[in-house]
């Protein structure tokens, strides 16, 4: 084939636009996770007791909430991402009954944690 031939310039004038997609995608930075294991990490040791444990209710809401702010940001942009809204709508929850739970079990631990994170005004 030509390079100059007309099936060629097609080609080459659909490989020019999606590279130009790709270019306006990446400048959104979607291409990368929000949610690191390094992040992780830093979240649990800063508000578990150390790195390892993933497990304490005070990380497990920690996660939560940095997950939760990351999804209220996402739908500020993408008003009719529904399934965003609904798995936003159950993050709430979930961080909800660990409250409750922590709230029961150890009301000083709950206090500290709301204050620590910020969640009520």
């Amino acid at each position: 084939m030509h390079p100059l031939s007309e099936e060629s310039t097609k080609f080459n004038n659909v490989a020019i636009v999606d590279a130009a997609w790709l270019l306006s995608f990446n400048q959104f930075n979607f291409s990368t996770m929000y949610l690191t294991s390094e992040k992780k990490e830093e979240l649990f040791a800063q508000y578990g007791k150390d790195a390892k444990n993933t497990g304490s209710a005070e990380s497990q809401i920690a996660l939560f909430t940095f997950r939760i702010n990351h999804l209220t940001e996402h739908l500020k942009v993408n008003r009719k991402d529904f399934g965003t809204e609904r798995a936003l709508t159950n993050l709430v929850g979930k961080r909800r009954r660990m409250l409750d739970y922590l709230k029961a079990k150890d009301i000083e631990r709950y206090r500290s944690i709301i204050k620590e994170l910020n969640i009520r005004k």
